[in-house]
């Protein structure tokens, strides 16, 4: 089985790369997320891989880290959710956001990756809402409590209409409400987020 791979970048494709190594290329499945972070031809990356070996086929999917290694490694243990899917998912939702939107029931995020429609959303909460916690996700980010209703949910909804995804700013609302306090007004709890949100996008 191989389980990684370190070798010059041949070419880059839509969902997959070539990596070759000692002048072998290896066709590997990636998402966006990892085909962005590796570098142009002809430099050197290092790709964590998982072997999926078929009947018809032995298949190779790469990934830049261990936190989207282990998401595809839970995210292939649920019925119906294939390799292909799950990149899909995770070239729609880092571990960050995954965690998030599990840990919220958030099935409108799941299902803008192509492949996850309603039913195989609610099968991905379901199976996965216990195991979500102890999944790794990106450095500094911990799951916050989750926050419903009153001026949380209000705060969230107004983002959400100004462009944002409910993953990436309900933990940010429950971090400013727990610092700022349960009383602190609507209009504040969306300006300190928007500080938050504007700080990481910089950082």
């Amino acid at each position: 089985m191989i389980a990684q791979l370190t070798g010059r970048v041949e070419a880059l494709e839509e969902g997959r790369c070539i990596i070759d190594v000692n002048g072998v290329g290896y066709l590997v499945h990636a998402s966006t997320r990892t085909l962005s972070a590796l570098p142009a031809s002809p430099e050197v990356a290092r790709l964590l891989v998982e072997t999926h070996v078929r009947e018809d086929a032995i298949l190779l999917y790469g990934f830049a880290d261990s936190a989207e290694r282990d998401w595809f490694r839970l995210l292939t243990t649920v019925q119906g959710v294939g390799g292909r899917v799950a990149l899909s998912v995770l070239s729609a939702l880092s571990p960050s956001d995954l965690v998030s939107a599990i840990a919220s029931g958030d099935r409108a995020s799941l299902t803008r990756a192509p492949g996850v429609g309603a039913r195989l959303a609610v099968r991905l909460l379901t199976e996965l809402r216990d195991k979500a916690g102890a999944m790794p996700s990106a450095p500094g980010f911990a799951l916050s409590r989750p926050v419903t209703g009153g001026v949380a949910e209000d705060a969230i909804s107004a983002l959400i209409n100004l462009g944002y995804r409910r993953p990436e700013v309900q933990p940010v609302v429950a971090r400013t409400i727990e610092r700022l306090g349960d009383a602190t007004p609507i209009d504040a709890v969306i300006r300190d987020t928007l500080k938050e949100l504007a700080q990481r996008a910089a950082g």
